[in-house]
C-alpha cells in the first residue's frame, strides 16, 4: 500500500488574515471573553479543530490583532513625531493618522478600547501598557510645546485637553464605517477645525 508522506501544507497568509479579520469583528461586537473559538470557526466556515491549525489559542488571535494595529499606529505616529513639525501641525498630523488607523483597523480599535485594561494584566500584553504610556507622552508633550511656543492658549489644562482630543477622535470607531460619505482625511480636517478653531462665529 502506498503511503502519502507529503507534509501538511503551510497555512496561507491570506487565510490567516481572513481568520483574524473574522475574529476581530466578533471580539469587537461580542466581547473577547464571550467569543469562543467555536464561534469564530463557525463564522469562518470551518471546524473549531481546524482553527488550531492556524492559531494555538484565542489569546494568540487577539494578541496578533492588537499588536498589528499598534505596530502600524506607531509607524505613522513616529513618522509624524520625527518630522520636526510645529505643535499645531503635529497635532493635525496625529489626528489625521489616527483616523487613518480607525479606517484600517476599526474592529481592532474597538477591541483595544474595550479589552486592553483587562488584557494588560497578563504579562503577554505588557506592550499595551507601554503603548498607552508612550501615546500619552507624545500627546502631552506636543500640547505642552504648543503652550510654551504660544501656539496654544496658556490657560489650557493640558491633561484635560489631551483627554478631550483623545476621546473625541478614538470614539469615532464606534460609528465610522470604511467607504462612507467622508474619507478619514476629510473627517480629520473637520475635527481639527472644530478642536483648533471652535464652532462659534468670530467677529
Amino acid at each position: 500500500m502506498h503511503t502519502n508522506n507529503k507534509p501538511l501544507a503551510t497555512p496561507s497568509p491570506e487565510r490567516r488574515g481572513e481568520l483574524l479579520a473574522t475574529a476581530a469583528v466578533l471580539f469587537a461586537a461580542q466581547g473577547y471573553n464571550a467569543t469562543t473559538v467555536r464561534r469564530i470557526a463557525d463564522a469562518a466556515g470551518m471546524l473549531a479543530g481546524s482553527l488550531y491549525y492556524h492559531f494555538d489559542s484565542k489569546e494568540s488571535m487577539v494578541d496578533e490583532i492588537l499588536s498589528t494595529f499598534l505596530n502600524e499606529l506607531w509607524e505613522g505616529y513616529d513618522a509624524v513625531l520625527d518630522a520636526g513639525l510645529g505643535p499645531r501641525e503635529t497635532i493635525g498630523a496625529l489626528v489625521t493618522e489616527s483616523f487613518r488607523e480607525i479606517d484600517r483597523h476599526r474592529a481592532a480599535v474597538a477591541i483595544y478600547q474595550k479589552e486592553s485594561q483587562h488584557l494588560a494584566a497578563q504579562p503577554r500584553f505588557q506592550y499595551l501598557v507601554d503603548s498607552q504610556q508612550k501615546f500619552e507622552k507624545a500627546w502631552l508633550g506636543t500640547l505642552e510645546r504648543g503652550v510654551a511656543d504660544r501656539v496654544f492658549r496658556a490657560d489650557l489644562d493640558i491633561r484635560l485637553t489631551y483627554r478631550f482630543v483623545r476621546d473625541t477622535v478614538w470614539v469615532a470607531a464606534s460609528w465610522y464605517r470604511p467607504g462612507g460619505q467622508h474619507s478619514p482625511e476629510e473627517i480629520a480636517r473637520q475635527y481639527l477645525s472644530m478642536v483648533l478653531d471652535g464652532i462659534a462665529l468670530r467677529d
